[in-house]
């Protein structure tokens, strides 16, 4: 990830912990929802016999 530290340095210009915080909880609800969407894919049934 190339961009990562310039997320990071754009986050850190900002005073306090709100820049970091931000970039953590998109991050991670980015990550829930791609683990979800993995994890139920197994579920789907593809299978045609009726």
């Amino acid at each position: 990830m190339p961009h990562t530290d310039v997320l990071l340095a754009a986050a850190s210009q900002e005073p306090g912990p709100g820049g970091t915080l931000r970039i953590v909880l998109l991050v991670s609800i980015l990550g829930t929802v791609l683990l979800a969407w993995f994890l139920l894919r197994g579920y789907r049934n593809d299978d045609n016999n009726d």
